[in-house]
């Protein structure tokens, strides 16, 4: 049967669940609200009264910390496309277990600043510590989503859930798992190069 020469010419319709799609619509929010705060920062620089200090060794940690995490996290999306559900679940696990101690070492960068006598707010408080606690903090409250997420996931891979034929919310998680390590990566060298 010959198909009419009007529908020969159309594009076929790109199909993306309405869950990837806010998924997307989310990241690009973070992104704009990062880019206005790195943005502010620079801005902020320029104007004086900007106190130079170290960076606490503990970010790099952190850093090495998240990255082995999207790795673990990836790790168990491929083992979901393999249908190897023990590994899923190790590799989710792994992930949220990763994505707890990069929380706690965020904490534990928060007590070195302040041991180094650099303060969120108050009299003492200089905008360059400012500006380290809220965008640590920022993408430390985003983490704690991405955890959830991760949670949910390794819930539903407990109860075989996540597999090759329902990789939607193991393939969210671990898309926006990356991102906010690719997020990560950018603070950190973005404020060891502007510090």
């Amino acid at each position: 049967m010959n198909t009419p020469d009007i529908l020969k010419d159309k594009e076929p319709a790109i199909a993306t669940h309405p869950a990837r799609l806010l998924l997307f619509l989310l990241m690009i929010s973070i992104f704009m609200i990062f880019a206005a705060y790195t943005s502010a920062y620079i801005v902020r620089r320029e104007e004086g009264n900007w106190l130079e200090f170290a960076l606490p060794n503990t970010l790099l940690l952190n850093t090495v910390v998240i990255i082995l995490s999207s790795v673990a996290m990836q790790w168990g999306y491929l083992a979901a496309r393999r249908d190897n559900i023990k590994q899923v679940q190790l590799g989710v696990g792994l992930a949220l277990l990763l994505g707890i101690v990069f929380l706690y070492g965020q904490w534990h960068v928060w007590g070195q600043l302040v041991e180094n006598k650099i303060f969120f707010g108050g009299v003492d408080a200089n905008p360059s510590g400012s500006f380290v606690y809220v965008l640590t903090g920022v993408h430390a409250f985003h983490l704690i989503t991405g955890l959830i997420f991760l949670w949910i996931v390794l819930r539903k891979s407990l109860r075989f859930e996540v597999h090759s034929r329902q990789m939607l919310s193991i393939g969210n998680a671990t898309i926006y798992w990356h991102y906010l390590s690719a997020l990560w990566l950018y603070l950190y060298l973005f404020l060891l190069l502007n510090n």
